[in-house]
């Protein structure tokens, strides 16, 4: 299985706005946690299960998530710029390895995991942040 995302969308009235994943369902999430970087351009990366996937939600700011396969047939990088502006939950399939960098100041980023974190523990693979280099901004 290949990362995907979910649409979803921003309600605004005279009241203000209302973000929403409407195509999102928590039936297989066993815990969630937030990440919020102390500065802009700070990279996390990588880190894989091989049993557990996760699903990324940018609540703040935007990132840069990026997944490659943990499989040797599949080493190409896949990178989705994610923002609060428009609302979208990313799926990151279990045998595969995320990362991310925020792209602006105070951004924070919700992972909802697919394992306890005990189990998570023990299905823990991690790789050197630049093994595959995808941080670079162009600045186009």
């Amino acid at each position: 299985m290949r990362p995907w995302t979910i649409d979803g969308g921003v309600a605004v009235d005279d009241r203000g706005s209302v973000r929403f994943v409407n195509d999102f369902t928590f039936s297989n999430i066993s815990r969630f946690y937030q990440v919020e970087n102390h500065k802009r351009g700070t990279v996390r990366a990588w880190h894989g299960h091989k049993t557990e996937a996760k699903y990324v939600y940018v609540v703040k700011g935007s990132a840069k998530i990026a997944t490659v396969s943990m499989r040797e047939d599949d080493p190409t990088p896949k990178v989705c710029v994610m923002s609060d502006k428009n609302p979208q939950v990313l799926y990151v399939p279990e045998m595969h390895y995320n990362g991310f960098q925020t792209l602006e100041e105070d951004t924070i980023v919700m992972f909802f995991s697919t394992k306890p974190l005990e189990d998570s523990l023990k299905d823990d693979f991690r790789e050197d942040w630049n093994k595959w280099n995808v941080w670079e901004d162009d600045y186009r």
